[in-house]
């Protein structure tokens, strides 16, 4: 009996966009192109550029790498223009001037690799919904629920989390209240951190210890978002878990965790401490107590349950000296760069690269479409 091909799953990678986090996004998208075993997936990268152009481009995920210190991005000029349409009638296309489209056909399932706002806050995820297009991740709801800190805190408090005293400015409370709104935020002690509210990668971040400087510390936090969190700062180590669904639908299970120890001149773990500086440790797993660390995985379980999470996300903790966990944030869309930590707790959980990135095509493809 002759031998059949087994298909190929036609996966879209979509990443970029018109975030801050634009060019950590590339670079997570390198991370899941090299991953990807080209005998299974057939892949079709698509990229977004920073003024929101939709373009096909080289799927070399070395084009995507930190290459002596600058960081990667989508350029208009990179790949042919691509229109990806709300009509589920209607396939992938490639629009170049002048000349008929294009079809480039149907895509089973969509990887969005969109860190921050225009793609991790349910925008694109809205888009796919109503393309009936299957992808990975959260839905809507809890996309944009846990984007925006905020919300985020209301509904973590419901499920009984534990999180640092916070203060919320919007908008409308810096335009026409503004000293009432930062005589508020002196009700916590200091350290606090000054945050945009939806922007993640620890862009428009800062740590203040003297309340003199909390005025500018919020004008730099709007500039990335006009509401902003600020919370007290916590004395604790700084420990993360990855959480992933279920294939057969029932609860999330937990990585092991991991910690980070920032080293040097740099007070908090900031962008650079992250992506372009050497100066953070990370261990994996951490050194916690084994009653320790389970309070961490049920809580960060609890945490992605509380959004509605869906397929992955990484929790962001505190563990304080006497053991207390705190919640600090939910990331739905975590970064899948060579040194981000979610693949490597996985990867320390007995799942390498490779098989953590089907894992979650896999997921994708089982879930219903529509309302879950």
């Amino acid at each position: 009996m002759p031998l059949t091909s087994v298909p190929r799953t036609r996966v879209a990678v979509v990443f970029g966009g018109r975030s801050t986090e634009h060019q950590i996004s590339c670079i997570s998208a390198g991370g899941v192109l090299r991953a990807l075993d080209p005998r299974q997936f057939e892949v079709v990268p698509v990229g977004i550029t920073p003024e929101g152009r939709w373009v096909l481009v080289d799927g070399d995920p070395e084009r995507l790498a930190i290459k002596s210190g600058r960081l990667p991005s989508v350029d208009a000029d990179t790949g042919a223009p691509v229109v990806w349409t709300a009509d589920p009638s209607r396939a992938l296309s490639v629009h170049e001037p002048g000349q008929v489209p294009e079809v480039l056909g149907d895509v089973d399932v969509v990887f969005p690799l969109l860190h921050g706002p225009y793609g991790e806050d349910g925008t694109i995820q809205g888009l796919l919904e109503l393309a009936g297009v299957p992808y990975v991740g959260s839905g809507v709801l809890a996309s944009a629920a846990a984007m925006d800190k905020a919300v985020t805190k209301v509904l973590v408090a419901a499920a009984g989390l534990t999180q640092a005293p916070y203060v919320v400015i919007g908008d409308r409370d810096w335009t026409f209240d503004r000293e009432s709104a930062l005589a508020s935020v002196r009700d916590l002690r200091l350290p606090v951190f000054v945050k945009p509210a939806r922007a993640g990668s620890s862009v428009g971040i800062s740590r203040i210890t003297d309340w003199a400087d909390l005025e500018q510390a919020v004008a730099t936090a709007r500039q990335h978002d006009p509401k902003v969190v600020i919370e007290q700062g916590i004395a604790g180590r700084e420990v993360e878990c990855g959480v992933l669904a279920r294939t057969d639908g029932r609860g999330p299970e937990a990585s092991v965790c991991a910690e980070i120890t920032v080293k040097g001149d740099h007070d908090f773990y900031d962008f650079e401490a992250k992506y372009l500086d050497d100066v953070t440790e990370l261990a994996v797993p951490a050194d916690l107590p084994d009653e320790v660390s389970e309070r961490v995985r049920r809580a960060a379980c609890v945490a992605f349950d509380a959004v509605g999470c869906e397929d992955y996300a990484r929790i962001d903790f505190f563990v304080t000296e006497s053991g207390d966990v705190v919640l600090n944030e939910i990331n739905t869309i975590p970064g899948f760069t060579p040194i981000s930590l979610f693949p490597r707790m996985w990867q320390a959980s007995g799942v390498e690269y490779p098989e953590l990135v089907a894992r979650l095509i896999r997921t994708a493809l089982a879930k219903r479409r529509g309302l879950r």
